[in-house]
């Protein structure tokens, strides 16, 4: 049960940073000022931030491995 858990909550971690990357390289991101309920607006909101949160750690991890390279 508790392996489940992790895996489910490991899983959302993921859909929540691709939604980040996806907002970060497009600009497209989750309409959540349509969702009605505050109180569900305001988990959605912490769950996105878990992702940005996420990718910024990632990227700074990243750069500081001599196996990346910043290219723009």
């Amino acid at each position: 049960m508790i392996s489940k858990i992790v895996h489910y909550t490991a899983d959302a971690v993921l859909v929540s940073a691709v939604l980040a990357g996806i907002k970060r390289s497009t600009g497209l991101s989750v309409a959540t000022h349509k969702i009605e309920s505050e109180d569900v607006r305001t988990y959605v909101d912490k769950y996105l931030t878990v992702g940005e949160w996420v990718v910024d750690q990632g990227a700074a991890f990243l750069s500081t491995s001599q196996y990346f390279e910043r290219k723009r």
